[in-house]
């Protein structure tokens, strides 16, 4: 049956503030269905993912290295619903690693994990995830690269930062995500901000009460700010999720404020935006990171970036309109 696009998009760009809707759309299994079905779909699908196996990623990191970029790896898929799933996303990420290994790519790859692939939200998940990922931080630390263990929503903090504070006993360069748009990240930072840490900071892209975070952008910015000094003046490793070029150059002199050398923190963004902003930031004598996300169950992920900015979606409604 054929489904008229053409409202479905006018409504998708036009009406304001839809971050919020697009977000609950993401955990929408009917929304899943029709973005899926949509024309148009895998033109944008493609900017931001990198293919769907590994033989499809792997050319994109050989690339990046070619440029003087480093990456970092996510294997894109959250909703896992049996213990049997989770083990089949610790297993891609055993295949990825190996495959670097081959190619000897593993000091310019990292992986970043969601424990929710690695079974977090099952019964008995908090042990579920740091078993499943815990032989991944093995595999990586084998080939001389880490892992960094992803934020996602609030619910799921203190089990991440507990599996973290536990996976760094043995592995201490396992690096973990804080969001500025909650309010309890500045506590985090300071907690975090120590030797031998790896920090990644980032806004936020989960939909979040106003009870536990900021719902203005200039709130959330200011956060930003306030937690980039943090990290910045202390003794770990700061690592700077944005695309701003605000809050970037904010970053660089930061930086400069606290002494830092230009290789003792590194920004990061995320493959198929601001692309040219990458290589001129690595041009400059900065380590550039691009996070990297790959793999077949994209779609939250997907509707994550059209919630993030605007001219996301304006691309997806124009992607539609040309197709449908």
């Amino acid at each position: 049956m054929y489904v008229p696009l053409r409202p479905f998009v006018r409504i998708f760009v036009e009406v304001p503030v839809l971050g919020p809707v697009i977000l609950a759309a993401s955990r929408s299994d009917k929304m899943r269905r029709f973005v899926s079905a949509a024309p148009g779909t895998k033109q944008v699908v493609d900017r931001f993912i990198a293919g769907e196996t590994v033989d499809q990623v792997v050319p994109i990191v050989v690339d990046a290295a070619g440029k003087g970029l480093e990456v970092t790896l996510d294997v894109v898929g959250e909703d896992i619903t049996t213990p049997a799933q989770a083990e089949a996303a610790r297993d891609a990420y055993l295949e990825l690693i190996e495959r670097l290994k081959d190619l000897e790519l593993g000091p310019r790859a990292e992986m970043s994990v969601k424990l929710s692939m690695f079974g977090q939200a099952l019964e008995n998940g908090h042990e579920l995830a740091l078993a499943n990922v815990r032989p991944v931080v093995e595999a990586a630390d084998a080939i001389g690269t880490t892992v960094t263990l992803d934020a996602e929503d609030h619910t799921t903090l203190d089990s991440m930062f507990a599996i973290h504070e536990e996976l760094r006993k043995d592995f201490p360069q396992t690096g973990c995500v804080i969001q500025s748009y909650l309010f309890r990240t500045e506590a985090d930072a300071r907690r975090l901000a120590a030797a031998g840490s790896r920090v990644r900071i980032v806004k936020g892209a989960y939909k979040e009460p106003a009870s536990v975070a900021y719902q203005d952008k200039a709130e959330i910015d200011k956060a930003y700010v306030r937690i980039t000094r943090i990290l910045m003046e202390g003794e770990g490793y700061p690592m700077i999720g944005s695309h701003d070029p605000r809050l970037i150059a904010i970053a660089q002199e930061l930086g400069r404020q606290a002494g830092r050398k230009l290789d003792e923190y590194e920004f990061q963004m995320l493959y198929g935006i601001r692309s040219d902003e990458h290589v001129r930031l690595a041009a400059e004598g900065h380590r550039m990171r691009v996070y990297t996300a790959y793999g077949t169950d994209w779609y939250g992920y997907f509707m994550r970036r059209l919630a993030e900015k605007p001219a996301n979606l304006l691309f997806f409604g124009r992607s539609v309109l040309t197709k449908g």
